[in-house]
């Protein structure tokens, strides 16, 4: 799904650009319990995010990158899921955004698209 272009960023997060909860584009993100009629009420970005993440864990940029939702508003839509416990953002792994090993898994994934 891609984002509407029509709808402004700041409509989708209500004028928020921040969550209480620390998310880097690494960081990952899932879906405990999957609720289908909690999906049904989400809007449609929202709903996009929720129900990926429902099939597996993935990092906030692979999420935002495959639901065509601008990072940004991923963010705050997946900090707000997690505040109502309908998302787990796992602990990360790495310390820092520049680590070593984040940043040869960064440039792993750069060759495989080569």
């Amino acid at each position: 799904m891609k984002g509407n272009p029509w709808v402004r960023p700041y409509v989708l997060t209500s004028g928020r650009t921040t969550t209480r909860h620390r998310l880097f584009m690494h960081t990952l993100v899932s879906v405990p319990d999957f609720d289908p009629a909690f999906a049904d009420r989400l809007p449609p970005e929202a709903r996009s995010l929720y129900e990926r993440a429902g099939t597996t864990a993935e990092s906030v940029a692979e999420l935002s990158a495959h639901c065509g939702v601008s990072l940004g508003v991923t963010r705050v839509l997946i900090g707000d899921m997690a505040a109502r416990g309908r998302m787990i953002i796992n602990p990360d792994t790495y310390s820092s955004p520049y680590d070593e090993r984040l940043l040869r898994r960064v440039i792993h994934g750069l060759k495989e698209f080569a």
